[in-house]
């Protein structure tokens, strides 16, 4: 079954920083209104160069996603996507769960190896080869997965490690929040996708979104798992004008 899900991908919304986030709660409530069945908001820091400049407003991902539970009551919340670099995994595990908890078995999360360099070095946060990330991503979806599943788990991997960790209240879903990785890397990311993912975002045109399914289709079955079990989203942008003049 399709569904739509509405991502808000900047905060520049014509109003002052007061009134912000009330602006920001009104779009979220008139998306679930509109039949949305999931909300999403990016994990940056900065503005993404394709939408803007570093000095225009990008709030908090979780602290958003938190406030937000309280202003919807069905819509699925996440991010799309969090940069493993950001947080340590085991936090990551305890604000999803957080999120869990408040929004009442709403939460996923999303996360990707991290990409936008420019923000790391202005926060300071460390920005390691992208075979290092890859392996820090498998790392931490390990252990969000332990986190969310188990009473006390203990992980060593290849960077992050967790002894008995314990994360309490528990996720309010069954089996802890859905895990949905971001990215289209043929050879490691899809391959982790079909490891340990609940769902994935797949980038490109049509045609190449046809063939990566079919490459993570095929790093499936080398895992043994049904591929039908894996939830598949695309993330395309919709304008809306008057006129088709305005579009172009």
């Amino acid at each position: 079954m399709t569904r739509f899900g509405l991502q808000l991908p900047n905060f520049s919304l014509g109003v002052p920083d007061s009134e912000l986030f009330g602006r920001v709660a009104e779009l979220a409530r008139a998306g679930e209104d509109a039949g949305f069945t999931s909300l999403w908001v990016m994990d940056h820091f900065y503005q993404l160069p394709a939408l803007g400049g570093p000095d225009q407003p990008m709030l908090e991902a979780y602290t958003l996603l938190g406030a937000l539970a309280r202003e919807t009551s069905r819509v699925q919340l996440g991010t799309l996507v969090t940069g493993v670099t950001y947080r340590n995994p085991a936090l990551l595990a305890k604000m999803v769960t957080t999120l869990d908890v408040i929004s009442g078995g709403r939460a996923v999360l999303g996360i990707g190896a991290a990409w936008y360099d420019v923000e790391h070095e202005g926060l300071g946060v460390d920005f390691p080869p992208v075979k290092e990330r890859m392996d820090r991503l498998e790392d931490a979806v390990r252990i969000c997965r332990a986190m969310f599943t188990e009473t006390a788990p203990t992980f060593s991997g290849r960077y992050y490690r967790i002894h008995e960790a314990r994360n309490q209240p528990r996720p309010l879903q069954r089996n802890g929040p859905p895990i949905m990785i971001g990215g289209s890397g043929e050879k490691r990311t899809l391959k982790v996708v079909a490891q340990y993912a609940d769902m994935c975002n797949i980038t490109g045109d049509l045609a190449t979104v046809r063939h990566r399914i079919d490459v993570l289709r095929s790093h499936c079955r080398d895992a043994g798992r049904n591929p039908d079990e894996i939830s598949i989203t695309r993330l395309a942008s919709l304008f809306l004008t008057d006129t088709d003049e305005e579009t172009a």
